[in-house]
């Protein structure tokens, strides 16, 4: 009896490390909107590249979809995916955030030359427009004027004919929008914000268990360094030291 009772006392002692352990997916479904050499359609780029390295050492291979961002939101909420690239800290209640960023996000404001050039304390003032599903609203100072656009070729048009005083968008996304300007000296940016980026999880057990396992893996990652080639390879400034810590 008393070795019945040791032995069965082990096993439930083993029973949630091992669950732990096999709750883990084989595979994590990654859905990003398209950034050009961010998160390319064909799975390229600075953000696939270190997620890759993040989730596929430890066993779970990586899906990569490309969706607009709204709909990638929305994959995610249906529980169609495990999670969606680029989310800001807190930009959803319903999903599941880990601890670790694994980026920055480098906001910049897009305006006519002529007009002066905002500040982060100040680019609130000032009549705004970014696309819509990226909830800039919370986390610039006062920004309580602006549109939500649908796209952004329209961007350029709206600048020049003084409907909106600056677009705002990720520093890749003004300098694209920046290199279909016929004459790029009419406009100026400025830069606004610097925002971490995370990986935004559906709220369900598997998700979970992928959220924690990318927590270990970043603190592994960013103390020992592993991930600044990526950043260099795609000449992307590296946003991490050796005692970064989550923010």
């Amino acid at each position: 009896m008393a070795i019945r009772t040791v032995l069965l006392a082990m096993l439930l002692g083993c029973a949630p490390w091992v669950g732990a352990a096999e709750s883990v997916p084989k595979q994590v479904h990654l859905v990003s909107e398209e950034w050009l050499d961010y998160t390319n359609a064909n799975g390229t780029g600075v953000a696939w590249d270190v997620l890759r390295k993040v989730f596929e050492p430890a066993g779970v291979k990586v899906v990569t979809q490309s969706a607009p961002y709204s709909r990638a939101v929305g994959l995610v909420k249906r529980g169609e995916a495990d999670a969606w690239v680029g989310s800001y800290k807190g930009e959803s209640k319903d999903n599941l955030y880990p601890r670790w960023h694994f980026d920055m996000d480098h906001i910049y404001a897009l305006g006519l030359a002529s007009k002066p050039a905002p500040t982060p304390s100040t680019v609130g003032q000032y009549r705004l427009a970014w696309v819509r599903g990226y909830d800039y609203a919370s986390y610039l100072p006062n920004a309580h004027d602006y549109r939500e656009i649908q796209r952004r070729e329209g961007i350029l048009p709206m600048l020049e004919h003084d409907r909106v005083d600056f677009y705002i968008d990720a520093l890749t996304e003004v300098d694209y929008v920046l290199g279909q300007a016929s004459e790029p000296a009419r406009f100026r940016k400025s830069h606004v914000a610097e925002l971490p980026l995370y990986l935004a999880f559906a709220n369900n057990g598997e998700a979970k268990a992928l959220r924690e396992l990318f927590d270990k893996r970043m603190a592994e990652l960013v103390r020992s360094g592993e991930l600044k080639p990526i950043f260099e390879h795609w000449k992307q400034p590296y946003p991490f030291t050796a005692d970064s810590k989550p923010l």
